[in-house]
């Protein structure tokens, strides 16, 4: 793979790998949605296919959906039940799924209001979405920035903290949440929040370069996670069920 992909700026880096961090994370929607032994998935935003891949342990019936044809394409070569659509527009029925996965995607769509609409729409009556998303106060924003014309790949610190104007204005690519602004987004839908809280990333990067200390630097943030110091988590971790 390329330092970056010449979507990275519009669409985001999707798991080219696995490794402890995806583990952890996958982890954590086994236990938000225990229905999805058996039941029917979506992975909404599956980039080239590494959660479809791994959820299929679970369940025989695992679909994904992504808006790049060619992350689709290459995905198909190993998984069945890809589509290439937009979040915004779901080409499934109401009712449909079981779980819906969103991770790390709804920070990119046009329209995230449309599109938390929609996953709710295909949800069955109490299937649940899990959804992970970038958290404001982040000391980092991961996804590079604009300056002067041109597109920048990489962490830039501080970005998020600016205000809106300026920070939309390095940043329009990519959405940031806070808490509220989130959860705004299924305002007036027919859902309940089950979960919430901010999760801090996998670092495995970090730990490939500084070994025991990166595991020891991992192991200290994951413990703000039970504390209020867990708003400055990388993700936000939000869980909602479909009344």
């Amino acid at each position: 793979m390329p330092q970056h992909s010449n979507k990275a700026a519009l669409r985001g880096e999707p798991s080219y790998v696995w490794r402890a961090g995806q583990a952890r994370r996958l982890n954590l929607i086994r236990e938000a949605a225990p229905m999805i032994e058996g039941g029917r998935v979506l992975v909404d935003g599956c980039g080239v296919g590494m959660y479809v891949e791994k959820l299929g342990a679970f369940s025989d019936c695992v679909h994904g959906l992504d808006i790049e044809f060619e992350r689709v394409a290459e995905a198909a070569q190993r998984l069945d039940h890809l589509l290439c659509g937009a979040g915004e527009f779901l080409p499934y029925a109401s009712n449909s799924f079981d779980v819906v996965l969103s991770h790390e995607v709804i920070e990119h769509v046009q329209d995230d209001g449309a599109a938390a609409r929609e996953m709710i729409r295909v949800l069955k009556p109490g299937g649940r979405l899990v959804l992970f998303c970038p958290n404001r106060w982040y000391p980092v924003e991961t996804h590079g920035i604009y300056w002067r014309g041109r597109y920048h790949f990489g962490n830039i610190p501080l970005v998020n903290y600016l205000p809106d104007p300026l920070r939309n204005k390095l940043a329009p690519h990519v959405r940031a949440y806070t808490a509220g602004g989130l959860r705004s987004l299924f305002d007036g839908l027919p859902v309940k929040i089950v979960h919430h809280a901010i999760i801090f990333g996998g670092y495995d990067n970090l730990i490939a370069r500084l070994g025991a200390m990166g595991k020891l630097i991992r192991g200290g943030l994951y413990l703000f996670e039970n504390t209020p110091l867990q708003v400055l988590g990388l993700s936000h971790f939000l869980v909602v069920e479909k009344q």
